[in-house]
């Protein structure tokens, strides 16, 4: 098996079109580095940070009390700013103006989105592009089983996702130290539950971007299903690209009107809504829920690869 992922490695490095995407990665972290690193330069300190907190509370509260009918997504949002505000003022911890190694970081996990679109398009070929080229005839012809093959690939593609977010992590971490230099750790607030709750920010940003790898993981093995089971690469980027970017935008509006928008792939993808990163798509959730959700549909979508690809008749 390991010399089958190696070999599937190679294969993968072997395409210019991977080397053009680890270098767009970094060209986006260093553009938004430099970005970010303009807008700390305009900063200004806040000179009365509570009473300037306090009167962002007043009106954001005020907004809530005239606006009844507000959309629920950006009225548990707004809540949550008052709450971890007026956390801040009663517990005397005063925001951070000026961009920190860590604030860079946790704005990369946003860039997240980007490993995942070259992850799928890595998954969505790695199995089309044999039939295309009429290679997956040699590889079935040595002795080794269909399942262990579609195996390695499987394999190799979510190993090449998880080297994405770690380069995203480790560039991100390096320029933010050159850009904005220390690395003193400072508390983030984050509203759990109803509560604010006080997180480090190491181990709170390491949580984050661990939780990025489940969309990672799930969008990956969509693609790769649809790849196995239609065997053309264009069309399963094409699907898998449409509801990485529809999906979840689809869900949201559904899930304002109806509960059952819970059950999608999309509503139960990003884990992070459950670290305070932001609140959970529909009221009752729970990160237990989400999961057994990714799992069914894990199940499905690999059930699905490998009955069709071990079924499927090459010869024609």
């Amino acid at each position: 098996m390991l010399s089958l992922i190696r070999n599937e490695w190679t294969k993968i490095f072997k395409r210019v079109g991977t080397f053009v995407m680890l270098g767009l990665l970094i060209l986006i972290i260093g553009v938004t580095g430099a970005f970010t690193k303009y807008s700390d330069s305009k900063a200004k300190e806040m000179n009365n940070w509570k009473q300037e907190l306090s009167a962002q509370v007043e009106s954001e509260k005020q907004m809530l009390a005239e606006t009844p009918n507000l959309n629920k997504f950006m009225k548990k949002d707004t809540e949550r700013r008052i709450a971890i505000n007026e956390y801040r003022i009663e517990n005397d911890i005063e925001p951070k103006v000026k961009e920190t190694v860590w604030t860079f970081v946790e704005t990369n996990a946003n860039i997240v989105l980007v490993v995942g679109l070259f992850t799928i398009i890595v998954a969505a070929g790695i199995v089309a592009s044999e039939f295309s080229w009429g290679t997956i005839k040699l590889l079935l012809i040595r002795p080794i089983s269909r399942t262990k093959i579609l195996l390695s690939k499987y394999f190799t593609v979510i190993l090449y996702g998880m080297s994405m977010l770690l380069l995203l992590f480790v560039v991100s971490l390096l320029l933010g130290l050159v850009l904005f230099g220390g690395t003193d750790q400072s508390t983030h607030l984050a509203f759990v539950d109803g509560k604010v709750v006080e997180q480090n920010i190491v181990g709170y940003l390491i949580k984050t971007y661990l939780l990025q790898t489940v969309n990672i993981v799930m969008m990956a093995t969509m693609a790769f299903m649809i790849s196995a089971v239609f065997r053309s690469s264009s069309l399963a980027i094409g699907i898998s690209l449409f509801l990485l970017f529809v999906g979840g935008n689809a869900t949201s509006l559904l899930a304002l009107k109806f509960d059952w928008a819970k059950y999608s792939l999309f509503a139960n993808t990003d884990l992070t809504q459950y670290t305070g990163f932001t609140a959970p798509l529909v009221d009752g959730m729970t990160m237990g829920f989400s999961i057994t959700m990714l799992i069914i549909y894990f199940i499905i979508f690999q059930l699905l690869a490998f009955l069709v690809f071990n079924k499927r008749d090459v010869a024609a």
